[in-house]
């Protein structure tokens, strides 16, 4: 369920382009007027906004957003104004030519491949070759150390039957097929991969059931105990969290943001923007039930200014 508050009037894309216009000019910017308009507007809407911008000023809305904001917000508005499609080919294009390729920056590829709809991973991959000039899954290839790449790049091709339906024969079968690759250390067997890359988020959560009533442990706690190469049990965790609940795995991203020394404005940032149409609701009710506080604060008492404001006018609040 989605936190974003569409006014009940809605100004058309035109006005909404004047008003944003007229928060670029003079002495500074109006980031509350920024705020008001892109805050509480659908994907739709921006995107008839971004259309009309363009239009009326013969400019790039994400260009003068860019020039004219800065720093945490910059990277917030910027990120929400984007396609949806658009926004998770970027955010994985950024992972891929990184230096770094750790299993905390891997997570986004995850989360794209096992968080989102069939029709969304497709837009994803379409919007990744038009931009970059390479497919999602070569650029895997070509930059994910083998067997992570193996794992991703099978999630990144699949399409999922998305209806609610599971078969708990199949459940029971593909749980002991998990179970032998697990005993025989083999994380990364052919059995694991199919049944995680083809199977339905709806069959993988009858199936993840079916090992526990069979082997007393979750799948979870198992992959954690199989010896072998770390960053392939990490990685794998991450999969069966998405797959097994999207909102706790949300929740647990946004709190891994803000705790400890410092924050990781990028993965808060991700946490909320990605998810404010989606499901951002359920991963706030998930986050107080983990951690006995809501996110609201927990952002609040964090971050500060433009940011806050409008990270929190994402999450549904009148700023």
């Amino acid at each position: 369920m989605a936190t974003i508050r569409v006014p009940n009037e809605v100004p058309s894309p035109a006005q909404d382009s004047e008003t944003l216009n007229q928060a670029f000019r003079g002495w500074g910017t109006d980031e509350k007027a920024i705020i008001r308009v892109l805050g509480k507007r659908n994907e739709f809407q921006r995107k008839r906004i971004r259309e009309s911008y363009k239009d009326i000023y013969g400019k790039d809305l994400i260009d003068v957003l860019t020039s004219e904001l800065s720093g945490d917000f910059m990277k917030a508005v910027v990120l929400w104004t984007y396609d949806p499609a658009e926004r998770d080919a970027r955010l994985a294009n950024n992972v891929l030519t990184g230096k770094k390729k750790s299993i905390e920056k891997l997570k986004i590829i995850v989360e794209i491949s096992c968080t989102t709809s069939p029709d969304h991973l497709i837009a994803v991959r379409k919007a990744y070759c038009s931009l970059f000039d390479s497919s999602l899954e070569e650029h895997i290839a070509s930059s994910v150390p083998f067997p992570l790449a193996k794992v991703l790049v099978t999630l990144a091709t699949s399409f999922r039957y998305d209806k609610e339906m599971a078969d708990t024969e199949v459940a029971t079968i593909e749980a002991g097929m998990l179970r032998e690759a697990i005993t025989a250390k083999q994380l990364d067997h052919d059995h694991v991969l199919y049944i995680l890359g083809t199977r339905s988020i709806y069959q993988l959560r009858a199936t993840f059931v079916a090992y526990k009533q069979s082997y007393g442990n979750t799948l979870d706690k198992d992959v954690d105990g199989c010896p072998g190469d770390a960053d392939l049990r990490s990685l794998l965790q991450m999969v069966i969290l998405c797959i097994e609940s999207p909102e706790k795995h949300f929740a647990k991203v946004v709190r891994d943001s803000i705790e400890g020394f410092g924050t990781d404005e990028d993965s808060l940032t991700r946490g909320i923007v990605t998810r404010a149409e989606v499901d951002l609701m359920k991963a706030r009710g998930e986050y107080f039930n983990m951690y006995s506080t809501s996110m609201d604060n927990a952002i609040i008492g964090d971050v500060s200014g433009d940011y806050k404001d409008f990270l929190l006018t994402l999450l549904g609040s009148n700023i």
